[in-house]
C-alpha cells in the first residue's frame, strides 16, 4: 500500500545542540536504510519549512505505524498519513 505522509519536525528549543545533532544523525541513519530497501519510496523537503513529505510503500496500517513510531524524531514530529490509491486516469 501507498501512504503519503507529512512530517512536521519540532525539536524543542531548549533541546542542547550535541543531543539534537545525535538524534538526527540516528534519524538519517534510519531513513536512509528504509529508502535502500524501498519502504521509503519518495522523501521531499518542505521549503522554508522543517517539514518533509514522504511516500512510504509498505504492505499495511500496521507496518506503517510501526515505521514512522520507530523514527528517533518521532516524539517531536507532527503527522498526517493519507493512504494512496491508483486514479483512473493515471498512465501506467
Amino acid at each position: 500500500m501507498l501512504y503519503l505522509v507529512r512530517m512536521d519536525v519540532n525539536i524543542p528549543l531548549d533541546m542542547p545542540k550535541e543531543s539534537a545533532d545525535a538524534i538526527k544523525a540516528e534519524e538519517r541513519e534510519y531513513s536512509q536504510q528504509l529508502q535502500r530497501d524501498g519502504r521509503w519510496a519518495h522523501l521531499w523537503r518542505v521549503v522554508g519549512e522543517y517539514s518533509n513529505y514522504s511516500v512510504f510503500d509498505v504492505a499495511d496500517n500496521d507496518e506503517l505505524h510501526s515505521l514512522l513510531s520507530g523514527l528517533p524524531l518521532f516524539p517531536y514530529m507532527d503527522i498526517k498519513v493519507t493512504p494512496l490509491a491508483k486514479h483512473p486516469s493515471a498512465v501506467e
